[in-house]
């Protein structure tokens, strides 16, 4: 009793502790199972939007369309699990169509969740935007048609040849999927009319026609140089699509083409392959190859080449890098989120709340990549998500922030106060809280920015001995916001008024950059850029220009207001070299004076050489410089090009940059941070150098981390991870250096590149430096980082290492497999994608026949990439039934085919059937893993010729029973006719003398098989020679020899051979097993009944009569089943050949002639008997 007692306490106590986790950690339990993704329907055909979620229930799911609720109707309503059904789609305009952007919305008590966006496109092909147009080449030459056109999804684009579809690729002719057909080695037979057909699900479309004319060529045909007709254009591509660069050229000889890229990189000739004769094709493209591909037209044999280059832009969607994590923090407290993604374009960053945008406001802020929550209330206890989006989708993150609620915490501080000390310090001061201040134990004070927008709040934390602190981080000529909150054990109080202080104005922080033109020979225009208000801390309210010539020392100075930003100095000497610098001021005095900058006035002379550019410097980063220029307006000379000089403020001038005329920026890289360059552009031809334009800049610092007062533990470095199958991955890292008496442990992050929840993120913790992980999902992108702890300390995260899992092969075939005829002799068949999460698919076989090539195993092939979900099957026979079948496969192998469909090629159209419908079978004939799987016609066609066959062999074994039966009583009445012969069984008897045993039993022998009575050996003789013994006994009844030349025929043959013997011999021939009697003498004439036909062969040995092949099979089982179970007959003995009566005689003449007319009637029985066994054989083979 005690016992279960204890055990039920165990039970309950276990379910007290599961409901008060569940109620911490709950909210981590909403979180969405699936999301609806983009498709592509038919107008009028039904779709299912998935949307699923999990957590506590109960949980409200509604949808939304364009960021509007979906009303429920009779064509648009819930599923059951929460997926939205359309019945019908409908195209119309305006808001009643259904196209558009779809989300889910889940809540529960913790909050909501909105889920990724999905896009519903209705299938369209518009009409052609480019026709191909009419050309006239020369024999021998290249022509080129080209035509355009949108549709979703994408069309497959083919070409025809006067109205006969040409092949997408042979030795001259090429279709590139982008609408292109390359004809190299133009022939007389290639004029003709020619025009594009771009299919998809929703129609298809045919072009104009256009013609292609030939001339003759000219002879002797002279050398041309290579020449590009048709480059590379740039383009834009997905991830994981394809891209096609195009790239024809002519020339004579016949140019050669090769591909490189302008960075210098390899190409990926995993991913690459030529199309045509130069055609470039990037399958599977992935960011890195992004860049600048060269097409290069080379004449062989010689140094003469052109070019063409075009950029591929890799288009990414979002996918996250970091993402916010849950936060429990108290009332009044400050509460922060952040979210980095990476994509291309750049994704944008929104927060919602529960499914709605955040705005910002006093206390909410927002930053490129962070959520900053001030003074956090009750209502602030929500789930968070961070959603990052750009043109190729949409990414989500979740987060949830619990609020702590405690009524024993102190009041506000009281009486705050600022004081400013410098440009750069406040004096901040306040009063203890009226209630529980002797329980304070804290206090924070925070500070912003008061103008503009998401400025980022500080917070600075002290202890409770003090009421006062000075912020001495702040920028000059600054407002700033201050409140102070006080923090108890329990809770932290409300924040404090807000107090706004304004810092004290400094000098400028560093002069301006200078810009320097000349417009004559003699002048100078000087311009700058105002100060930023973190360089001039203040306002500026004067500028200091100073200047002089290189070869003097006293210098002119001139003082101009702070609104000035320019100023010409003239009446200065030509062709000479003039130093320049500037100084700002403001109220407090002047700043540091800018470095010499140089400029060369021009020469005075009459030639016209270009004035100088109007330049403009732009930092890119700390390290990169962006240089762009235009000539002046004024300018009329002419430009051969732009010489470009850059050094740093404190170093000689470099060697130019040479630019061409066409150039109009240039990008300056590896540039040291935080320092001064001097930029100097002029245009030249071919009088001389232009005017110069001279211009510095200063290069930003690079980003750094800020200091702080307790360092953490250095992360884990050389972290290293590496597949091991399609569900693990092993990680290894290295210790960071730094001595330790503490013991040390690791936690690994884990989780799919691009999560959307957060709360899947895996994390796993060891003592050791590598770690395998388990339960990975095949063919993912994971990225993983490791973080150190020790004594309390935490590591920032590990630089993030990203390994992707094996691939699968595919266990589904594709689904929803569709095939319409379009055309009399053309069906387009369509399917989807298997139904498998992370599933690459490489490639698409797509098998067809019709049923009598069904019928004999031969599949008509065709492969399709697996970014394309449909092709055209051409060239059906009318009045055929065709079966379809489809498979999906990557580099692991190859998956299932889907199940047949069948569709029907009609040959006459007229009756008024819609040739464009197709049957599906759900019941149709396909192959799983090698076997054929049989629909209901087949198998009744098959049962049929299976009891045709059975028949068959039952008539068969009848006739051959029968005949047997009817052998048997012949061989009696021989046998009784040798009986017969009195003067040939004494004459032998007396030649050789009395048997030896006359109970003597001889085994088993066909019928046709004799032995040597009188030597006493094993020697079986049949009518071919003599019978070596076989031991096998492997035939059936029947059943056949493989050796086709021991069939039936030879066992004819066999029988009506004839055989010879020697005279005073005994020859015994028997069936079964006889019993012989060695005192019995039994002649072959006596078993035949005619004593004297033996004297034509009394000179063999052997048998003279032979079959085809002089072989024969000498199993015994098989001649005696042959000869049937009633062939057996009585043991010949001496005793049976007894009385010599004369009574006898006329009686034993008319047994032999009988015995004559059997053995007739035997040998027509054989004659049947084969024929009944080629029946057999033709029973066998139905």
């Amino acid at each position: 009793m005690a016992l279960v007692k204890r055990e039920l306490y165990q039970r309950l106590l276990f379910f007290v502790v599961f409901l008060s986790l569940s109620g911490v950690f709950g909210f981590s339990e909403l979180f969405f199972i699936k999301e609806p993704h983009d498709v592509t329907v038919m107008r009028k055909e039904a779709v299912i939007l998935d949307c699923q979620a999990h957590g506590e229930t109960p949980i409200d799911v509604r949808w939304l369309k364009n960021g509007v609720k979906v009303v429920e109707n009779d064509r648009v309503y819930l599923l059951s699990n929460s997926s939205l059904y359309i019945s019908e789609v409908e195209s119309r305009r305006g808001d009643k169509s259904d196209e558009g952007f779809y989300q889910c919305l889940a809540q529960n008590k913790y909050g909501a969740i909105l889920s990724q966006r999905a896009r519903l496109t209705i299938a369209s092909i518009s009409s052609f935007t480019i026709q191909p147009r009419s050309i006239v080449v020369t024999e021998g030459s290249v022509a080129r048609f080209s035509c355009k056109i949108t549709a979703h999804p994408p069309p497959i684009i083919t070409w025809e040849f006067n109205r006969v579809t040409l092949p997408l690729a042979t030795e001259r002719i090429t279709v590139l999927p982008g609408g292109f057909l390359q004809i190299y080695g133009v022939q007389r037979t290639d004029a003709g009319s020619y025009r594009c057909i771009a299919t998809n699900i929703a129609s298809r479309r045919r072009s104009t026609e256009a013609t292609l004319s030939i001339t003759a060529a000219p002879s002797p045909q002279l050398p041309q140089r290579p020449r590009i007709i048709a480059g590379p254009q740039n383009i834009s591509v997905s991830v994981h699509q394809s891209a096609t660069l195009e790239c024809m050229a002519t020339g004579n000889p016949r140019p050669i083409i090769s591909w490189s890229r302008a960075d210098s990189k390899s190409i990926d000739v995993y991913h690459t392959k030529v199309l045509g004769n130069g055609n470039l094709i990037i399958t599977d493209i992935k960011p890195q190859h992004g860049g600048v591909y060269v097409c290069r037209a080379t004449t062989p044999g010689t140094r003469n080449f052109t070019v063409a280059a075009a950029n591929v832009t890799v288009l990414a969607p979002p996918s996250l890098v970091e993402w916010p994590e849950s936060l429990t923090r108290p009332r009044a407290g400050t509460a922060r989120f952040v979210c980095q993604a990476e994509g291309f374009p750049t994704p944008h960053i929104t927060w919602l709340k529960n499914g709605e945008r955040i705005h910002s406001n006093g206390r909410i802020k927002m930053y490129s990549s962070k959520l900053v929550i001030n003074q956090i209330i009750p209502e602030d206890d929500a789930i968070y998500q961070c959603q990052a989006e750009n043109e190729q989708g949409s990414v989500l993150s979740m987060a949830r922030l619990i609020v702590v609620m405690s009524e024993d915490r102190p009041s506000a501080p009281r009486n705050v106060r600022a004081d400013t000390v410098s440009s750069s310090a406040i004096l901040l001061a306040w009063d203890r809280p009226l209630y529980n201040s002797d329980k304070v134990i804290a206090y924070s004070v925070h500070y912003m920015k008061a103008e503009g927008l998401n400025n980022e709040e500080y917070q600075v934390v002290i202890g409770n001995d003090t009421t006062r602190y000075i912020i001495d981080d702040l920028e000059p000529a600054r407002n700033y916001t201050f409140y102070v909150v006080a923090y108890m054990p329990m809770g932290a109080s409300r924040m404090s008024d807000h107090m706004f202080q304004h810092t004290l104005e400094d000098v400028p922080l560093r002069a301006p950059e200078l810009s320097l033109t000349s417009r004559s020979p003699t002048d100078i225009q000087v311009s700058w850029l105002p100060l930023s208000d973190k360089l001039s801390r203040g306002r500026v309210s004067a500028y200091r220009l100073s200047y002089r010539t290189s070869a003097e020392s006293s210098v002119s100075q001139m003082e101009l207001p702070g609104e000035k930003t320019h100023y010409l100095l003239e009446n200065l000497q030509p062709d000479t070299l003039y130093l320049l610098r500037i100084a700002a001021a403001t109220s407090i005095g002047w700043g540091e004076q800018s470095a010499w900058t140089s400029h060369r006035t021009p020469k005075a002379s009459s030639a016209q050489v270009p004035l100088s550019p109007e330049l403009h410097l732009e930092p890119l980063n700390c390290t990169t410089i962006l240089v762009r220029w235009r000539l002046a307006k004024r300018n009329s000379a002419s430009v051969q090009g732009y010489k470009l000089f850059y050094h740093e403020e404190t170093q000689s001038e470099n060697a130019p940059v040479q630019l061409r005329t066409s150039d109009h920026s240039h990008t300056i890289g590896g540039l040291d941070p935080r320092k001064k360059y001097h930029v100097k552009l002029l245009a030249y031809n071919f009088i001389g150098d232009g005017y110069q334009a001279d211009q510095t800049i200063s290069t930003p610092g690079c980003v750094s981390v800020r200091d702080r007062l307790v360092p953490p533990p250095p992360p884990p470095h050389n972290v290293y991870a590496k597949t091991n199958s399609s569900s693990s991955v092993f990680l290894h890292w290295g210790r960071p250096a730094f001595t330790s008496s503490h013991s040390v442990n690791y936690t690994v992050r884990c989780n799919p590149v691009g999560l959307q929840n957060a709360s899947l993120v895996l994390y796993l913790q060891t003592n050791e430096q590598s770690l395998l992980v388990r339960d990975l999902e095949p063919n993912t992108k994971y990225e993983f980082a490791i973080r150190l702890h020790i004594d309390q300390l935490s590591s920032p995260w590990s630089p993030v290492v990203y390994q992707s899992t094996f691939h699968e092969a595919p266990t589904l075939p594709p689904t929803n497999v569709k095939v319409t005829l379009i055309e009399e002799n053309t069906a387009l068949v369509s399917w989807k994608p298997p139904g498998e999460a992370n599933l690459a698919v490489t490639h698409y076989t797509i098998l067809y026949a019709s049923r009598n090539e069904w019928l004999a195993g031969e599949w008509q092939v065709l492969q399709r990439e697996g970014s394309i979900t449909m092709a055209l099957l051409e060239n059906l026979k009318p009045g055929q039934f065709y079966l379809v079948k489809v498979s999906s496969s990557n580099k692991m192998g190859d998956g299932p085919f889907s199940q047949m469909v069948e569709l029907t090629v009609r040959a006459d159209h007229t009756s008024g059937h819609d040739p464009r419908l197709s049957r599906g079978s759900t019941h149709s004939t396909g192959f799983s893993d090698g076997y054929y799987h049989l629909d209901q016609t087949s198998m009744t066609g098959i049962t049929v010729g299976v009891s045709i066959a059975l028949m068959c062999i039952i008539i068969c074994a009848f006739i051959i029973v029968c005949r047997g039966k009817h052998r048997k009583s012949s061989a009696v009445k021989v046998n009784r006719g040798g009986r017969s012969s009195p003067t040939s069984a004494a004459g032998h008897l007396g030649s050789e003398g009395p048997a030896e045993d006359a109970n003597t039993s001889v085994a088993m022998m066909n019928q046709d098989h004799f032995i040597d009575t009188k030597g006493g050996t094993n020697l079986i003789i049949n009518c071919l020679g003599p019978v070596h013994p076989n031991a096998e006994k492997k035939h059936k009844w029947f059943s056949f020899n493989s050796n086709g030349n021991k069939g039936v025929k030879e066992i004819q043959k066999m029988r009506c051979s004839t055989a010879s013997y020697q005279p005073g011999s005994t020859i015994l021939t028997y069936k079964e097993e006889l019993s012989v009697d060695a005192d019995q003498p039994a002649s072959l004439q006596a078993l035949l009944g005619r004593p004297g036909d033996s004297e034509g062969s009394s000179n063999s040995e052997g048998s003279n009569a032979t079959g085809d092949s002089g072989r024969y099979s000498h199993d015994e089982t098989e001649m005696t089943n042959l000869s049937g179970p009633s062939s057996r007959q009585p043991s010949v003995t001496a005793e049976d050949s007894g009385g010599g009566e004369d009574e006898e005689d006329d009686e034993a003449g008319q047994m032999a002639e009988e015995s004559d007319l059997k053995l007739v009637e035997d040998l027509r029985c054989h004659q049947e008997a084969q024929r009944s066994c080629r029946l057999l054989s033709v029973c066998e083979v139905v």
